[in-house]
């Protein structure tokens, strides 16, 4: 065998799904804008998730501009598009990513139909994402970004949301806003923050106090912080390549602080409320 052959993990078997009505194992990653690093993220999550014994769902709510198959080179005709259709069932869009050890279910790249479904159709959709999500101990969720409210239809009363914010005064804006109009139409939800592509901690905690001022003094909430991602100049050739990241460069710092970041989750679960500061 040749030792520099990567190895493909067995596929897993959910040790402890969580109930899809209460959507507790579901993570929604999320974002103010584009450009924060937010699908790549999702993916590399999710795969540091599977690495750690968790059998784990993609999901491309990216509704419009999905990317999660172009970044890792897949080419499937199951997608999303034909559960929207009605060709599909939910679970027949399922695609297995065997070098990640997790599944996939892909959106479609550039369509607007999905983005244009009415919210009896999202809800329709949603209740089947459930129901699926049953079968999984982590379902992670690649939301659109944005503040419209189809990109929020998704997510569960009981899932946490994971926000991406940089160190952009833009982002910083847009995360705020994010979180704050997701509150007003959810005071329970279970928001937390993750800061990527950090110079360093130091910096990344500095970005987070920024942040987390702002809605401590505004909202009245101070969002945890579930983890710093530094940057990483090996992701844009993992990227470039569509190669998972962890596969292709998994000693780097961004895969080490993924790593972390999976492990915090794991030991956080979703709050079933939260609670103002």
């Amino acid at each position: 065998m040749n030792p520099n052959m990567p190895t493909i993990p067995k596929k897993r078997v959910a040790v402890h799904p969580a109930s899809a009505t209460a959507g507790r194992n579901v993570i929604n990653i999320a974002s103010g804008k584009g450009g924060v690093g937010k699908t790549w993220m999702a993916i590399t999550l999710t795969h540091a998730l599977a690495r750690q014994d968790e059998k784990a769902l993609l999901f491309d709510a990216d509704f419009g501009l999905a990317n999660v198959d172009v970044q890792l080179g897949l080419n499937t005709q199951q997608n999303l598009g034909g559960v929207v259709a009605g060709k599909l069932a939910m679970s027949q869009a399922v695609t297995n990513f065997a070098e990640g050890g997790f599944d996939i279910i892909v959106g479609m790249s550039g369509s607007g139909q999905l983005a244009d479904m009415g919210r009896a159709r999202l809800s329709e959709l949603k209740s089947d994402l459930w129901q699926l999500a049953q079968r999984y101990d982590r379902v992670v969720i690649d939301l659109g970004a944005g503040l419209e409210s189809a990109v929020r239809s998704l997510t569960p009363m009981g899932g946490m949301t994971l926000v991406v914010a940089t160190d952009e005064p833009t982002s910083l804006t847009d995360a705020y806003a994010y979180i704050k109009v997701s509150m007003q139409e959810n005071p329970r939800a279970d928001m937390r923050l993750v800061i990527n592509m950090a110079t360093d901690q130091r910096q990344g905690e500095r970005t987070y106090g920024a942040l987390s001022k702002a809605c401590r003094t505004f909202l009245n909430y101070t969002p945890p912080l579930m983890g710093i991602v530094r940057r990483d100049d090996h992701i844009p050739d993992a990227i470039r390549r569509q190669t998972a990241f962890l596969s292709r460069h998994p000693q780097t710092n961004a895969a080490q602080d993924l790593t972390a970041l999976a492990a915090a989750i794991r030991k956080q679960p979703a709050k079933s409320a939260r609670k103002p500061t």
